[in-house]
């Protein structure tokens, strides 16, 4: 009698750390802050992703090994992130400075400011931040100044949105 206990045991512990490794990938997202810092009034943005999503999708298309000890780790990500998340107002790209990054429990955070003064009504967002490797990425904005706040959402199919002030902070 007690084998088949351990045994059942033994099964279900199995089951539960395959199935848990298949969840762990059954969702993709990114969460992104937008926001204006009230003295400097530039735009401050907060990119928060999986970092081995990250990884993969670097490795994936460099065709290297890639992990926080590559030599170039923090520039091949800069590079990706600038050339896939961009905001711009009046069809003019608003530079946006590389303040850093960190990695900290599975987690990427990334830095981002911009180079004058601005405010979040009217901007255009586009992030297509590795929508094109996994299909079933999710990326939210989360944006707030003094006038405006509201959230918006991307995917592979819409990877384009105008912030617009119709949402008003109260």
């Amino acid at each position: 009698m007690r084998l088949p206990k351990v045994l059942w045991l033994l099964t279900t512990i199995i089951l539960l750390g395959w199935a848990s490794s298949v969840l762990a990938h059954t969702f993709f997202f990114g969460l992104t802050e937008i926001s204006v810092n009230s003295q400097s009034k530039k735009i401050e943005i907060i990119h928060q992703f999986t970092a081995h999503d990250v990884e993969n999708l670097i490795a994936e298309q460099q065709q290297i090994s890639f992990s926080p000890e590559h030599p170039k780790y923090e520039q091949l990500i800069k590079v990706y992130f600038e050339q896939h998340f961009t905001i711009q107002r009046d069809k003019e790209l608003i530079k946006l400075n590389w303040i850093g990054l960190e990695v900290q429990l599975g987690k990427i955070y990334l830095y981002q400011e911009s180079d004058s003064e601005s405010f979040l009504s009217g901007l255009v967002v586009k992030n297509g931040l590795l929508v094109d490797t996994y299909p079933k990425q999710v990326n939210t904005v989360n944006y707030q100044d003094t006038v405006i706040k509201g959230s918006l959402t991307f995917s592979q199919s819409q990877q384009s949105v105008k912030i617009e002030s119709i949402t008003s902070v109260e």
